[in-house]
């Protein structure tokens, strides 16, 4: 299962992260964000040991959301080294954000 992560803890587990991670902002009521859900379960399970793989409900974490200035959900972004790499707005297929993990192992 992907990591829950919240405003209180993005600075910590995103942004001093020693590994790429994966942020899915999302929220329970989007359909699209029902979809890529699974997906983003399965690459947690796939990285566990290379990346961490995280989701952020929109709707209660608020801050991190507006300073990556995302509008749309879902909305996947790449991090390393504390800097967003890669930004996937909806449904992608999964070879989509596994390729975006890859580039950065």
């Amino acid at each position: 299962m992907a990591l829950e992560i919240t405003d209180a803890t993005f600075e910590d587990v995103v942004l001093n992260s020693d590994k790429p991670v994966v942020v899915d902002f999302w929220a329970a009521w989007c359909g699209p964000c029902r979809m890529v859900g699974p997906i983003i379960d399965e690459l947690s399970n796939e990285y566990a040991e290379k990346a961490v793989v995280g989701k952020v409900d929109v709707d209660e974490n608020q801050q991190f959301a507006a300073k990556y200035g995302v509008r749309n959900i879902p909305t996947v972004l790449v991090f390393k080294n504390g800097e967003v790499v890669a930004r996937q707005v909806g449904v992608a297929p999964k070879n989509v954000y596994a390729e975006a993990i890859d580039q950065q192992l």
